[in-house]
């Protein structure tokens, strides 16, 4: 079962801050937001998915992780052919893949105890303010990485569950189960951590 997104290594990301690390993800992304030239973000793309794909987590896993957002992002590339001209449908793909490599690789080399940490650390000057808490603020972020593979298996198990009876996989058949599995499952966590009396708020 797959539980978190992280993979053990001794990479220069692995080493890396979490500060640095995020600092470089928000600086780079808007960066190419900058740049309308296809080649240079096909190059961009080039990069950040040798940098995906030297974690050592293999083609097929490193892309099984990503299918849903590849999905995604094909899809909405189709409809920007549609209402778009060529190449800007092609430049914002392009963009959108290059990003989500570099975001896949600083998730795959940061533990979720690590962002928590350093998302805590980051909102101290708002709880100064009395606009949050601070740990309540990096749970959240944390409980959000931990709930992207545990959906994604949730995905799959009902995916192979229509497999099995012979149904054709359709949207309407799979979002609300897994919609509702998933909030069932919301539930059980907020009701532990507040039994723990985690939560401040």
């Amino acid at each position: 079962m797959l539980t978190s997104l992280y993979v053990e290594g001794t990479s220069f990301l692995h080493r890396m801050s979490v500060r640095a690390k995020l600092a470089g993800l928000m600086i780079i992304g808007l960066a190419l937001f900058l740049v309308a030239n296809p080649v240079a973000l096909g190059f961009a793309l080039l990069v950040t998915a040798t940098l995906y794909l030297r974690l050592g987590l293999g083609v097929g896993e490193a892309f099984r992780r990503l299918r849903p957002v590849l999905i995604t992002i094909a899809f909405f590339g189709l409809v920007n052919v549609v209402v778009l001209s060529p190449h800007e449908a092609l430049t914002s793909t392009l963009r959108l893949l290059a990003i989500l490599f570099l975001a896949a690789s600083v998730t795959a080399t940061t533990t979720i105890a690590d962002f928590i940490d350093t998302i805590t650390a980051l909102l101290v000057p708002l709880e100064r303010l009395g606009l949050m808490k601070a740990a309540d603020g990096g749970l959240a972020f944390g409980l959000v990485l931990r709930f992207v593979p545990d959906i994604a298996l949730r995905y799959a198990v009902l995916k192979e569950a229509h497999a099995a009876r012979g149904l054709t996989l359709k949207p309407q058949t799979i979002l609300g189960p897994l919609i509702i599995s998933t909030l069932k499952e919301a539930d059980s966590i907020a009701e532990a951590i507040d039994a723990r009396g985690i939560r401040g708020q």
